[in-house]
């Protein structure tokens, strides 16, 4: 695919939720490929000649908004503000000690210093309070300021100053940490790659790869592209994709992903996807895009802090009405709620949302790391979620002299050209034993009973008419001997095959239970997960027998698609819903629910789009893993929450008493934000997932 490459200059750099909006904006419309906002400048990659009308006029938007707003500080710009007040402290503690008469003399000089280092808080402070018509965290600091210059006491502001700019710089290092870590996922660290062309291999850059191309991966190696195997076995760690720590066997027909890499082996591979239109790729867009959407915690944080900048300035003025003591005013005004409230809880939900993408679970929202910490009613579809969703044979049963091989091969040759799911499950088990299949002289299909075909002698087996179908198909058809072959196991679906009006044997086939999916569910309900629903078009007795296995508290069988959501529409009316799906029918009701879940690498296109959360790996526990990440979430915030107002009110109180001067309030303040800002960035700690009690 050929792209062209639109440049944009920006007036200032826009904020990191205005990249992830303007990026995941522009992406929706049809031929914008790909977008970048470094710096001041904004690259659009697009198809076409140039950009749709309205591709150009969100590019105008956007640009406008550059326009309009200061350009959101950087990590360089907070470690030079910290290093100018280290730097002015140090020089004038110096100078007090050194020369006091001087120091007492430059006094006015002090003051003009502190007031130029603040001149950034002033335009902030109360450029916002003009602009919005409310004081903000800087109005507090920037009055605090000007009241130590007013009262002669600059160095109070100076000693705030430089605790403040250093913690800003550190807090703002957690906080990025937390936001970017996504994005070390698409550093590949692979500039080239081995390009396989008529049977040798040369070294090429990854960028000039394209579908088509034949690339070829040893040991140690990273696979750069999604592909398909022509030809090698490997074991491929792709937990970058999945989340799952153990490598996946590879060989010819496996596919392949970015990201992933080559542990022991080598592979021949067909490339189908380069660069953006990669899975990996297609991972980090989401999830840049879904840290841009607020939970409602994060709203809730913002009213509080708002709300408490005027308490704060109230209860300075009042103090200063009762004691006209300039110190603890200054001990107020020092102090606010708004940096450690707002700054710990959207880096918790970063974090959060990050995290899970490290586990091979996306989740499209902080809004759902919020859903998850409160689901209390789970509801999963039966066939793909709670099953494997591939029908195996479970038992193969025949009459006496007639052998298991003989019984499956007639029944593979008249199901030959079968797209039937039972018919797909004979086929499959014919090819994991290397047998070969005869070919039938003619089959016909009965609907809703099974297939008739005549088939030539094979080997050392006998051909004839035979018949493969249900014990009503052969009571029908007058198969003798129906009740000889003795079936002890239960299964679903019995396949009867006879040849000549004679009962050859039986075959069970079952959708098997997925593997850990009962101990993920006994686990759920450890939890605090108070219900577990199933739903399934499959008939009840299907229903019951799969909800007996896994101890399942409510079940609706025989179900239409468009009835799962009325399903779950009901459900909600008593409890938070988390819908768990993989295919189209599943796409309604997870759409409905409070957080639709997408579980495995199998789903459906649809179905990951319907969902809020998407699990890559075939595991269960991923979902386990998902609700532990919400729940531990939120409780990190509640902490965060007690911790900050706790701690704030403590050092005010403090402060109005006269117990502590203005530079410990300083250092009380700074130091809670930093302490409930790394608190957030502790969910990104890496180790085994450890499952948390329910929240109470």
């Amino acid at each position: 695919m050929n792209c062209r490459l639109l440049t944009v200059p920006l007036s200032s750099e826009l904020s990191h939720e205005a990249r992830l909006l303007a990026g995941a904006r522009l992406r929706a419309v049809r031929g914008v490929v790909s977008v970048a906002a470094d710096g001041k400048a904004l690259r659009v990659w697009h198809t076409g000649a140039r950009l749709s009308s309205a591709a150009l006029r969100l590019v105008r938007h956007i640009r406008e908004e550059s326009e309009a707003r200061t350009a959101e500080p950087t990590m360089a710009d907070y470690r030079r503000d910290a290093l100018i007040s280290v730097g002015v402290f140090a020089a004038m503690k110096l100078l007090e000690k050194n020369a006091p008469a001087a120091y007492a003399g430059l006094r006015m000089v002090r003051s003009l210093l502190v007031l130029v280092m603040a001149r950034g808080l002033f335009q902030s402070g109360y450029g916002g309070l003009i602009r919005d018509r409310r004081p903000n965290a800087d109005t507090l600091t920037a009055t605090a300021v000007a009241a130590s210059v007013l009262s002669g006491r600059p160095e109070s502001s100076l000693s705030l100053l430089t605790l403040s700019n250093v913690a800003e710089m550190l807090t703002s290092y957690a906080a990025e940490r937390a936001r970017r870590q996504i994005s070390g996922l698409l550093n590949l660290n692979q500039r080239y790659v081995w390009l396989v062309d008529a049977g040798v291999e040369r070294k090429v850059p990854v960028e000039t790869l394209k579908a088509g191309d034949k690339i070829a991966a040893h040991a140690g190696e990273m696979i750069c592209i999604d592909g398909r195997v022509l030809a090698g076995s490997a074991a491929v760690n792709q937990s970058s994709i999945t989340g799952e720590s153990n490598p996946a066997m590879k060989q010819e027909k496996s596919r392949v992903y970015a990201g992933s890499v080559v542990e022991a082996g080598e592979l021949v591979i067909l490339v189908e996807k380069t660069g953006q239109d990669t899975s990996l790729a297609h991972i980090v867009h989401l999830v840049e895009e879904a840290q841009a959407q607020r939970a409602p915690v994060q709203n809730f944080a913002d009213q509080m802090a708002n709300l408490l900048v005027p308490v704060s300035l109230l209860g300075a003025f009042v103090v200063y009405g009762a004691t006209r003591d300039w110190q603890r005013v200054l001990n107020l005004l020092f102090i606010d709620f708004s940096c450690g409230l707002k700054l710990s809880t959207a880096t918790a939900i970063s974090a959060a949302i990050a995290a899970a993408a490290k586990k091979g679970i996306l989740v499209k929202g902080g809004n759902y790391i919020e859903a998850l910490a409160g689901a209390d009613t789970v509801v999963l579809d039966k066939t793909g979620t709670l099953t494997v969703g591939v029908p195996q044979i479970s038992f193969i049963r025949t009459a006496e002299g007639i052998s298991e091989k003989e019984t499956v091969l007639l029944a593979a040759s008249a199901e030959m050209h079968s797209v039937h799911p039972l018919a797909v499950a004979i086929q499959k088990y014919v090819r994991e034993q290397e047998w070969d299949v005869p070919q039938h002289k003619s089959s016909t299909t009965v609907v809703a009973r099974g297939m008739k075909a005549v088939v030539p002698d094979f080997g050392p087996y006998k051909g004839g008419a035979v018949l493969v179908g249900s014990r009503k198909f052969m009571e029908e058809s007058k198969v003798k001997a129906l009740d000889e072959v003795v079936i002890e196991e239960t299964a679903p679906n019995r396949i009867y095959v006879a040849r000549d009006k004679k009962l050859l044997g039986v075959i069970g086939i079952n959708d098997p239970i997925r593997p850990k999916m009962k101990k993920t569910l006994n686990q759920m309900r450890h939890y605090g997960i108070d219900e577990i629903v199933m739903l399934t078009g499959d008939s009840k007795e299907v229903a019951a027998q799969v909800a007996q296995e896994m101890d399942i508290d409510a079940f609706y069988a025989e179900v239409l698609p468009e009835d799962k959501a009325n399903y779950v529409q009901k459900l909600k009316e008593r409890g938070c819903i988390m819908m768990v799906g993989d295919g189209i029918n599943d796409a309604p009701a997870l759409a409905f629910a409070d957080v639709g879940v997408s579980l495995g690498g199998q789903q459906t296109d649809i179905a990951a789009e319907s969902g809020a959360v998407t699990i890559r790996s075939e595991d269960p526990e991923g979902l386990m893993t998902a609700l532990s990440i919400g729940r531990r979430t939120m409780r990190l915030i509640r902490q965060n929450f007690m911790a900050t107002i706790t701690v704030n009110s403590a050092a005010m109180l403090l402060g109005a008493l006269g117990t502590i001067n203005p530079l410990w309030a300083a250092i009380i303040h700074n130091t809670a934000t930093l302490a409930v800002v790394l608190n957030s960035a502790r969910i990104l700690g890496s180790g085994k997932q450890r499952f948390l009690p329910p929240a109470g």
